[in-house]
Protein backbone atom coordinates (compact mmCIF):
# COMPACT_ATOMS: atom_id res chain seq x y z
CA UNK A 1 0.00 0.00 0.00
CA UNK A 2 1.27 3.48 -0.87
CA UNK A 3 0.81 6.23 1.72
CA UNK A 4 0.70 9.79 0.36
CA UNK A 5 0.91 12.47 3.04
CA UNK A 6 -0.51 15.71 1.67
CA UNK A 7 -1.60 16.60 -1.85
CA UNK A 8 1.77 18.30 -2.47
CA UNK A 9 3.18 14.76 -2.69
CA UNK A 10 0.81 13.73 -5.48
CA UNK A 11 2.58 12.88 -8.72
CA UNK A 12 1.36 12.41 -12.31
CA UNK A 13 1.35 8.64 -11.78
CA UNK A 14 -1.35 9.11 -9.11
CA UNK A 15 -3.76 10.43 -11.74
CA UNK A 16 -6.62 7.98 -12.19
CA UNK A 17 -8.39 6.20 -9.30
CA UNK A 18 -11.62 5.05 -7.72
CA UNK A 19 -12.00 6.57 -4.28
CA UNK A 20 -13.87 7.18 -1.07
CA UNK A 21 -13.50 9.98 1.48
CA UNK A 22 -13.81 9.84 5.27
CA UNK A 23 -12.17 9.53 8.65
CA UNK A 24 -12.37 5.72 8.69
CA UNK A 25 -11.86 5.80 12.45
CA UNK A 26 -11.96 2.19 13.62
CA UNK A 27 -12.26 0.73 10.09
CA UNK A 28 -15.48 -0.98 11.24
CA UNK A 29 -17.75 -3.23 9.18
CA UNK A 30 -19.49 -0.23 7.61
CA UNK A 31 -16.14 1.09 6.39
CA UNK A 32 -15.17 -2.34 5.14
CA UNK A 33 -18.41 -2.53 3.15
CA UNK A 34 -17.54 0.78 1.43
CA UNK A 35 -14.10 -0.52 0.50
CA UNK A 36 -15.64 -3.72 -0.87
CA UNK A 37 -18.05 -1.57 -2.91
CA UNK A 38 -15.01 -0.02 -4.64
CA UNK A 39 -13.52 -3.36 -5.65
CA UNK A 40 -15.60 -4.09 -8.77
CA UNK A 41 -15.32 -0.62 -10.36
CA UNK A 42 -11.57 -0.70 -9.66
CA UNK A 43 -11.33 -4.03 -11.48
CA UNK A 44 -13.43 -2.88 -14.42
CA UNK A 45 -11.57 0.43 -14.82
CA UNK A 46 -8.21 -1.16 -13.97
CA UNK A 47 -7.53 1.58 -11.45
CA UNK A 48 -6.31 1.55 -7.84
CA UNK A 49 -8.58 2.04 -4.84
CA UNK A 50 -7.78 5.26 -3.00
CA UNK A 51 -8.89 6.24 0.51
CA UNK A 52 -8.83 9.99 1.20
CA UNK A 53 -8.64 10.69 4.92
CA UNK A 54 -7.67 13.53 7.26
CA UNK A 55 -5.18 14.19 10.04
CA UNK A 56 -6.22 15.45 12.50
CA UNK A 57 -9.79 14.31 12.07
CA UNK A 58 -12.16 17.25 11.49
CA UNK A 59 -13.96 16.58 14.78
CA UNK A 60 -10.63 16.90 16.60
CA UNK A 61 -9.76 20.13 14.77
CA UNK A 62 -13.04 21.84 15.69
CA UNK A 63 -13.37 20.38 19.21
CA UNK A 64 -12.80 22.22 22.46
CA UNK A 65 -9.10 21.55 23.30
CA UNK A 66 -10.11 20.70 26.87
CA UNK A 67 -12.62 18.04 25.72
CA UNK A 68 -11.25 16.30 22.63
CA UNK A 69 -13.30 13.45 21.13
CA UNK A 70 -12.15 9.91 21.85
CA UNK A 71 -10.24 8.39 18.96
CA UNK A 72 -10.57 4.72 18.08
CA UNK A 73 -7.39 4.50 16.01
CA UNK A 74 -4.11 6.30 15.61
CA UNK A 75 -3.10 6.98 12.02
CA UNK A 76 -0.60 4.10 12.12
CA UNK A 77 -3.31 1.66 13.23
CA UNK A 78 -5.66 2.91 10.52
CA UNK A 79 -3.02 2.43 7.83
CA UNK A 80 -2.30 -1.11 9.03
CA UNK A 81 -6.01 -1.94 8.89
CA UNK A 82 -6.45 -0.48 5.40
CA UNK A 83 -3.37 -2.28 4.16
CA UNK A 84 -4.78 -5.53 5.53
CA UNK A 85 -7.90 -4.95 3.43
CA UNK A 86 -5.88 -4.64 0.24
CA UNK A 87 -6.23 -0.89 -0.34
CA UNK A 88 -3.63 0.27 -2.85
CA UNK A 89 -3.32 3.95 -1.86
CA UNK A 90 -4.14 6.27 1.05
CA UNK A 91 -4.02 10.05 0.69
CA UNK A 92 -3.89 11.80 4.06
CA UNK A 93 -4.76 15.50 3.98
CA UNK A 94 -3.74 17.78 6.83
CA UNK A 95 -6.96 19.23 8.22
CA UNK A 96 -6.04 22.80 9.13
CA UNK A 97 -7.55 26.28 8.80
CA UNK A 98 -6.60 26.38 5.13
CA UNK A 99 -8.39 23.14 4.27
CA UNK A 100 -11.37 24.04 6.47
CA UNK A 101 -11.74 27.31 4.51
CA UNK A 102 -11.39 25.71 1.07
CA UNK A 103 -14.60 26.11 -0.97
CA UNK A 104 -16.24 22.81 -1.86
CA UNK A 105 -16.05 23.60 -5.59
CA UNK A 106 -12.27 24.02 -5.41
CA UNK A 107 -11.89 20.78 -3.46
CA UNK A 108 -13.64 18.98 -6.30
CA UNK A 109 -11.94 20.73 -9.21
CA UNK A 110 -8.40 21.04 -7.85
CA UNK A 111 -8.04 17.78 -5.95
CA UNK A 112 -10.57 15.23 -7.20
CA UNK A 113 -10.49 16.20 -10.88
CA UNK A 114 -7.14 17.82 -11.66
CA UNK A 115 -4.77 16.08 -9.26
CA UNK A 116 -6.42 12.67 -8.82
CA UNK A 117 -8.27 12.12 -12.10
CA UNK A 118 -11.17 10.60 -10.16
CA UNK A 119 -13.33 8.13 -12.10
CA UNK A 120 -15.60 6.63 -9.43
CA UNK A 121 -16.52 7.84 -5.93
CA UNK A 122 -18.37 6.03 -3.15
CA UNK A 123 -19.68 8.39 -0.50
CA UNK A 124 -22.50 8.66 2.03
CA UNK A 125 -25.54 10.69 1.05
CA UNK A 126 -25.08 12.69 4.28
CA UNK A 127 -21.43 13.53 3.51
CA UNK A 128 -20.61 17.25 3.83
CA UNK A 129 -17.35 18.97 2.91
CA UNK A 130 -15.77 22.31 2.07
CA UNK A 131 -16.04 25.71 3.72
CA UNK A 132 -19.08 25.88 6.00
CA UNK A 133 -19.89 22.32 4.92
CA UNK A 134 -21.39 23.69 1.70
CA UNK A 135 -20.49 20.62 -0.36
CA UNK A 136 -22.84 17.66 -0.35
CA UNK A 137 -23.78 14.52 -2.25
CA UNK A 138 -25.85 16.43 -4.83
CA UNK A 139 -22.94 18.76 -5.60
CA UNK A 140 -20.66 15.77 -6.17
CA UNK A 141 -23.18 14.10 -8.48
CA UNK A 142 -23.49 17.28 -10.56
CA UNK A 143 -19.70 17.70 -10.69
CA UNK A 144 -19.34 14.07 -11.73
CA UNK A 145 -21.68 14.65 -14.67
CA UNK A 146 -19.55 17.62 -15.73
CA UNK A 147 -16.14 16.06 -15.26
CA UNK A 148 -16.77 12.43 -16.13
CA UNK A 149 -16.74 10.59 -12.80
CA UNK A 150 -19.52 8.53 -11.26
CA UNK A 151 -20.79 9.12 -7.72
CA UNK A 152 -22.69 6.42 -5.83
CA UNK A 153 -24.13 6.23 -2.33
CA UNK A 154 -22.49 3.79 0.03
CA UNK A 155 -24.72 1.00 1.33
CA UNK A 156 -25.42 1.30 5.07
CA UNK A 157 -24.15 -1.71 7.00
CA UNK A 158 -26.61 -2.64 9.72
CA UNK A 159 -25.75 -4.27 13.06
CA UNK A 160 -28.61 -5.10 15.43
CA UNK A 161 -30.97 -3.01 13.30
CA UNK A 162 -28.85 0.15 13.38
CA UNK A 163 -26.18 1.52 11.07
CA UNK A 164 -22.61 0.61 11.98
CA UNK A 165 -20.69 3.78 12.76
CA UNK A 166 -17.62 5.00 14.62
CA UNK A 167 -19.94 6.81 17.04
CA UNK A 168 -21.67 3.54 17.94
CA UNK A 169 -18.31 1.87 18.53
CA UNK A 170 -17.23 4.68 20.86
CA UNK A 171 -20.52 4.48 22.74
CA UNK A 172 -20.23 0.71 23.14
CA UNK A 173 -16.69 1.06 24.50
CA UNK A 174 -17.72 3.82 26.90
CA UNK A 175 -20.45 1.51 28.23
CA UNK A 176 -17.98 -1.36 28.60
CA UNK A 177 -20.01 -3.31 26.00
CA UNK A 178 -17.07 -4.97 24.28
CA UNK A 179 -19.35 -7.56 22.70
CA UNK A 180 -21.27 -4.89 20.76
CA UNK A 181 -18.02 -3.12 19.82
CA UNK A 182 -16.65 -6.37 18.41
CA UNK A 183 -19.83 -6.96 16.39
CA UNK A 184 -19.52 -3.48 14.89
CA UNK A 185 -15.82 -3.81 14.17
CA UNK A 186 -15.83 -7.43 13.04
CA UNK A 187 -13.07 -8.11 15.57
CA UNK A 188 -12.25 -7.28 19.21
CA UNK A 189 -11.34 -3.65 19.79
CA UNK A 190 -7.56 -3.29 19.94
CA UNK A 191 -4.78 -0.80 20.50
CA UNK A 192 -1.26 -1.01 19.10
CA UNK A 193 1.98 0.52 20.28
CA UNK A 194 5.60 0.03 21.22
CA UNK A 195 6.49 -1.26 24.69
CA UNK A 196 8.38 1.46 26.57
CA UNK A 197 10.25 1.58 29.85
CA UNK A 198 8.11 2.64 32.80
CA UNK A 199 8.79 3.41 36.45
CA UNK A 200 8.65 -0.35 37.28
CA UNK A 201 6.33 0.17 40.25
CA UNK A 202 4.28 -2.83 39.12
CA UNK A 203 7.31 -5.06 39.50
CA UNK A 204 7.71 -4.01 43.14
CA UNK A 205 4.22 -5.32 44.00
CA UNK A 206 4.52 -8.53 41.99
CA UNK A 207 2.75 -7.40 38.80
CA UNK A 208 5.27 -6.27 36.18
CA UNK A 209 3.65 -4.53 33.23
CA UNK A 210 4.35 -3.75 29.61
CA UNK A 211 3.85 0.01 29.26
CA UNK A 212 2.44 1.40 26.01
CA UNK A 213 1.94 5.12 25.38
CA UNK A 214 -1.44 5.88 23.78
CA UNK A 215 -0.38 8.80 21.54
CA UNK A 216 -3.91 10.15 21.35
CA UNK A 217 -5.64 13.10 22.96
CA UNK A 218 -8.51 11.03 24.38
CA UNK A 219 -8.96 7.29 24.78
CA UNK A 220 -12.26 5.45 24.13
CA UNK A 221 -11.50 2.82 26.79
CA UNK A 222 -10.76 3.52 30.44
CA UNK A 223 -10.35 1.12 33.32
CA UNK A 224 -9.26 -2.50 33.82
CA UNK A 225 -9.80 -5.23 31.23
CA UNK A 226 -9.06 -8.85 30.40
CA UNK A 227 -6.97 -8.78 27.22
CA UNK A 228 -4.86 -10.72 24.77
CA UNK A 229 -1.52 -9.32 23.61
CA UNK A 230 0.30 -10.33 20.43
CA UNK A 231 3.46 -9.22 18.70
CA UNK A 232 6.77 -10.48 17.32
CA UNK A 233 7.37 -13.88 18.93
CA UNK A 234 4.24 -13.48 21.09
CA UNK A 235 1.01 -15.21 20.05
CA UNK A 236 -2.18 -14.04 21.79
CA UNK A 237 -0.89 -14.02 25.35
CA UNK A 238 -3.59 -13.44 28.01
CA UNK A 239 -3.33 -10.68 30.55
CA UNK A 240 -5.02 -7.87 32.43
CA UNK A 241 -4.69 -4.26 31.33
CA UNK A 242 -5.24 -0.86 32.86
CA UNK A 243 -5.94 2.20 30.74
CA UNK A 244 -5.74 5.45 32.67
CA UNK A 245 -3.59 7.81 34.69
CA UNK A 246 -2.67 5.48 37.60
CA UNK A 247 -4.03 7.75 40.37
CA UNK A 248 -2.63 5.61 43.22
CA UNK A 249 0.92 6.59 42.16
CA UNK A 250 -0.06 10.14 41.14
CA UNK A 251 0.30 9.48 37.44
CA UNK A 252 -0.44 12.38 35.09
CA UNK A 253 -0.31 10.84 31.61
CA UNK A 254 -2.85 8.37 30.27
CA UNK A 255 -1.24 5.13 29.21
CA UNK A 256 -1.90 1.44 28.67
CA UNK A 257 -0.28 -1.03 31.08
CA UNK A 258 -0.56 -4.78 30.50
CA UNK A 259 0.35 -7.52 32.98
CA UNK A 260 0.73 -10.79 31.09
CA UNK A 261 -0.28 -13.91 33.00
CA UNK A 262 2.50 -16.40 33.71
CA UNK A 263 4.94 -14.63 31.43
CA UNK A 264 8.69 -14.23 31.56
CA UNK A 265 10.53 -12.38 28.84
CA UNK A 266 11.70 -9.03 27.52
CA UNK A 267 9.17 -7.01 25.50
CA UNK A 268 10.92 -3.62 25.56
CA UNK A 269 10.93 -1.97 22.16
CA UNK A 270 8.55 -4.46 20.55
CA UNK A 271 5.47 -3.30 18.66
CA UNK A 272 2.47 -5.14 20.12
CA UNK A 273 -1.30 -5.32 19.70
CA UNK A 274 -3.69 -5.54 22.67
CA UNK A 275 -7.19 -6.99 22.13
CA UNK A 276 -9.74 -5.89 24.74
CA UNK A 277 -12.07 -8.77 25.63
CA UNK A 278 -13.83 -8.04 28.92
CA UNK A 279 -14.37 -4.96 31.07
CA UNK A 280 -13.52 -5.69 34.72
CA UNK A 281 -13.83 -2.40 36.62
CA UNK A 282 -13.15 1.35 36.47
CA UNK A 283 -9.77 2.77 37.39
CA UNK A 284 -9.72 4.21 40.91
CA UNK A 285 -7.33 5.48 43.53
CA UNK A 286 -6.25 3.18 46.38
CA UNK A 287 -5.00 4.24 49.77
CA UNK A 288 -1.78 2.23 49.51
CA UNK A 289 0.23 0.03 47.15
CA UNK A 290 -0.78 -2.96 49.29
CA UNK A 291 -4.44 -2.20 48.69
CA UNK A 292 -3.71 -1.86 44.97
CA UNK A 293 -1.86 -5.19 44.97
CA UNK A 294 -4.80 -6.97 46.61
CA UNK A 295 -7.23 -5.52 44.05
CA UNK A 296 -4.98 -6.55 41.14
CA UNK A 297 -4.94 -10.09 42.56
CA UNK A 298 -8.75 -10.07 42.44
CA UNK A 299 -8.68 -8.67 38.90
CA UNK A 300 -6.30 -11.44 37.82
CA UNK A 301 -8.51 -14.13 39.39
CA UNK A 302 -11.59 -12.75 37.61
CA UNK A 303 -9.76 -12.51 34.30
CA UNK A 304 -8.37 -16.06 34.62
CA UNK A 305 -11.82 -17.46 35.38
CA UNK A 306 -13.40 -15.65 32.40
CA UNK A 307 -10.61 -16.58 29.97
CA UNK A 308 -10.63 -20.21 31.13
CA UNK A 309 -14.42 -20.52 30.86
CA UNK A 310 -14.21 -19.48 27.22
CA UNK A 311 -11.35 -21.76 26.30
CA UNK A 312 -8.92 -18.88 25.81
CA UNK A 313 -6.80 -19.85 28.79
CA UNK A 314 -6.11 -23.46 29.70
CA UNK A 315 -7.12 -24.52 33.18
CA UNK A 316 -4.17 -25.32 35.48
CA UNK A 317 -3.34 -29.03 35.68
CA UNK A 318 -4.71 -30.98 38.64
CA UNK A 319 -2.15 -31.82 41.37
CA UNK A 320 -0.47 -35.18 40.87
CA UNK A 321 -1.14 -37.94 43.43
CA UNK A 322 1.46 -38.23 46.12
CA UNK A 323 4.50 -40.10 44.86
CA UNK A 324 3.70 -39.67 41.17
CA UNK A 325 6.78 -39.17 39.01
CA UNK A 326 7.59 -36.33 36.62
CA UNK A 327 7.38 -32.57 36.93
CA UNK A 328 4.44 -30.22 36.46
CA UNK A 329 4.56 -28.02 33.37
CA UNK A 330 5.98 -24.61 34.18
CA UNK A 331 4.16 -21.63 32.70
CA UNK A 332 7.54 -19.90 32.48
CA UNK A 333 8.97 -22.38 29.97
CA UNK A 334 8.60 -19.92 27.12
CA UNK A 335 5.22 -21.09 25.82
CA UNK A 336 1.89 -19.50 26.63
CA UNK A 337 -0.89 -21.53 28.22
CA UNK A 338 -3.31 -19.58 26.01
CA UNK A 339 -4.73 -21.04 22.83
CA UNK A 340 -2.70 -19.79 19.85
CA UNK A 341 -5.80 -18.68 17.94
CA UNK A 342 -9.23 -17.34 18.86
CA UNK A 343 -11.53 -20.25 19.71
CA UNK A 344 -15.08 -20.29 18.39
CA UNK A 345 -16.33 -19.52 21.89
CA UNK A 346 -14.45 -16.20 22.08
CA UNK A 347 -16.89 -13.36 22.63
CA UNK A 348 -15.87 -10.05 24.21
CA UNK A 349 -18.37 -9.21 26.91
CA UNK A 350 -20.14 -6.09 28.00
CA UNK A 351 -19.87 -4.31 31.33
CA UNK A 352 -21.73 -6.18 34.02
CA UNK A 353 -22.26 -9.27 31.89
Amino acid sequence: MEFIRGQHNLRPRHHGCVATIGNFDGVHLGHQAILTQLAEPARQLRLPRLVITFEPQPQEFFADPTAPPARLMRLREKLLALNGLGIERVLCLEFDHRLAALPAERFIEELLVRRLGLRYLVIGDDFRFGHRRAGDFAMLVKAGQQHGFEVVDNHSYMVDGERASSTRVRQALSWGDLELAARLLGRPYDMCGRVAHGDERGRTIGFPTANIYLHRRATPVYGVYAVLMSGPGLKLWPGIANVGRRPTVDGVREQLEVHLLDFQGDLYGKHVKVDFLRYLRPERRFESLDALRLQIQKDEQEARAWLTARGILQAPPAPRPSGAGGQMHSPHSGESNANSSFPASLSPEKKGA
